[in-house]
């Protein structure tokens, strides 16, 4: 099974009260082109790291199985999407 190459990681807010300046949610905070690395990770998924994120990714349905970001874990309140690359 081939695997895509790469990856865009959204970081998004789960809620946010705009009215504080915060982003309205479905905004990405944060975004980065992840590539594969040719490693496995912990959770047994192929690696993705780039733009000071690494992440395992379940290339069958694109779920994000563990994730760092400047190598710190998420914090709770976030949601991580994903689109497939295709300018590989």
């Amino acid at each position: 099974m081939s695997h895509p190459q790469s990856y865009e990681i959204l970081l998004i807010p789960e809620f946010a009260d705009s009215r504080n300046g915060d982003p309205e949610p479905g905004t990405a905070i944060r975004s980065a082109v992840v590539a594969a690395t040719g490693d496995t990770g912990a959770s047994g998924y192929p690696r993705y790291a780039g733009d000071g994120m690494e992440a395992d990714i379940d290339p069958a349905t694109h779920t994000v199985e563990a994730l760092l970001v400047d190598g710190a874990e998420v914090d709770y309140g976030l949601t991580v999407r994903i689109a497939e690359r295709t300018d590989d």
